[in-house]
């Protein structure tokens, strides 16, 4: 039978007094996995009034205790990532021995990096013109955090905000979305192991209105939010003069130069297509090929597709699972109708895949001759499909790579040391990868949007969780 789960609200388990429940569905077997309570408002005001409690109370610990609780958190989560690994497949539909048992032990590192941070997190003596004074910085923790977080990651991207929040003597109350929140909630039972404060932490798994309710409260100091850009404009406008990053929609482009190494590059660019089954902010949403290599792009990439195993997320040869959620699986459908209606050509797949348990499986997709103004270049696809546009040189492909309103992540495959810097100066994005995947990922990249784009603010580095507060001294007159 499916299990009713309870919230984590304050350090306790507890159903809420909410008059809601949400039945999970497994995207993989189509069955009802789970039913998870959703918060009431007063739900909400409780964690929010449990949070400034400990936020006051950890404000005071050194950063070595700080980092002590958040190396407990980490060793209390290692003998629990295979089963969170395995609620994380179920629930969302990545594969379970591809991707999220390794998703679960890279999400882990968080806290490791915050308890290493927290130790080197120094202020500074600020020169003044008074002799008489002497004046100092301190970083402070902000207080208590809102972390809004999206289904595609359900546990990686939470403790990004839950790691170095801790570690620098924050609160932090996480809403995952109602229908992927079952792997977080097992993963709070290392919090009790670990003697997180109560109210530290707590998980209200909800929709748009838990959000909104978090977002808009006067007793939440600052907001962590990472989804799409649609959602984090309603967030900017409603969430008033708090602390934020924002970290939104991507579009990622892979160029793909003349000198550029296309029996490497077209591989990686495929795996940037299916990893998660493309629901990723820095999938390769787009490849730019210059005219000169094209056609032996496409080959390759032709061939690369045919190794990608589309099936059973819990089958060790699985490499892409289905797609999470009808939404998700119907843009897909509407992008490549606008794609074919543009005279684009799908060499590969093409639609959702018969044959499985549900109907979000969907087929890796090549899609070669991209119109620019189609809905697969313009927009953020978020499945699995390879759009390819053509650039007759350097100079095209970054234009074509800079007309988006998103910026978060781009590749670029050259041979050539100086075309690399060359095309990193030019292309608007917060991280530029060489020769290797738009998905390239590491816990201690700053990782966020660039300016001038629809992808939002920050890095998510230890600083932007702290304070920087100014302390001036006058030690008086010398004798």
């Amino acid at each position: 039978m499916a299990p009713t789960l309870k919230m984590y609200l304050g350090g306790e388990w507890t159903e809420g007094t909410g008059d809601h429940a949400h039945d999970l569905i497994s995207p993989v077997t189509g069955e009802h996995i789970a039913t998870v309570p959703l918060p009431s408002n007063a739900d909400v005001d409780r964690a929010i009034r449990a949070a400034r409690l400990a936020a006051d109370e950890m404000r005071h610990w050194s950063a070595f205790e700080r980092a002590d609780l958040c190396l407990r958190i980490a060793a209390a989560i290692e003998p629990l990532e295979s089963e969170i690994a395995r609620i994380q497949t179920l629930e969302q539909g990545k594969p379970y021995h591809a991707e999220s048992l390794a998703d679960i032990a890279e999400a882990n590192q968080y806290f490791y990096n915050a308890a290493e941070d927290v130790k080197r997190l120094t202020g500074e003596v600020i020169p003044t013109s008074d002799r008489r004074k002497r004046m100092f910085t301190f970083h402070r923790p902000i207080g208590v955090w809102a972390a809004i977080t999206p289904w595609n990651f359900p546990v990686t991207i939470p403790l990004e905000y839950v790691g170095p929040g801790l570690a620098t003597g924050n609160s932090v109350i996480v809403k995952p979305p109602e229908f992927t929140s079952w792997a977080l909630l097992k993963l709070a039972e290392a919090f009790d192991e670990a003697g997180v404060p109560k109210g530290a932490i707590s998980v209200l798994p909800g929709d748009g209105r838990v959000g909104e309710a978090l977002v808009t409260h006067d007793g939440v100091d600052a907001i962590g939010f990472t989804g799409s850009s649609a959602t984090g404009k309603r967030i900017i406008a409603q969430m008033g003069v708090k602390r934020s990053i924002m970290e939104m929609s991507g579009n990622g482009p892979t160029i793909v130069t003349t000198d550029a190494d296309v029996e490497a590059a077209a591989p990686l660019a495929v795996y940037g297509a299916y990893y998660n089954a493309g629901q990723v902010c820095c999938a390769t949403e787009r490849v730019i090929v210059l005219d000169e290599v094209h056609d032996r792009f496409v080959e390759l990439a032709i061939e690369a597709a045919t190794e990608v195993k589309l099936g059973d997320p819990f089958d060790e040869t699985t490499t892409m699972g289905p797609l999470n959620n009808e939404p998700t699986a119907a843009k897909m459908d509407r992008h490549l109708a606008d794609a074919r209606h543009r005279g684009a050509r799908v060499l590969v797949g093409g639609g959702r895949s018969p044959g499985h348990p549900t109907d979000l499986y969907y087929d890796l997709t090549i899609v070669d001759n991209v119109p620019e103004d189609s809905a697969l270049s313009q927009e953020e696809s978020f499945g699995p499909v390879l759009p390819i546009l053509r650039a007759a040189d350097d100079a095209e492909a970054v234009a074509i790579a800079n007309r988006s309103r998103l910026g978060l992540q781009a590749a670029v495959f050259t041979q050539s040391l100086s075309k690399a810097f060359w095309y990193a100066d030019r292309i608007r994005s917060g991280t530029v990868v060489i020769n290797d995947s738009t998905d390239f990922w590491e816990t201690f990249q700053p990782f966020g949007g660039a300016a001038g784009t629809d992808t939002g603010w920050g890095r998510g580095r230890i600083t932007e969780f702290t304070d920087l507060q100014t302390v001036v001294f006058d030690i008086g007159r010398a004798e």
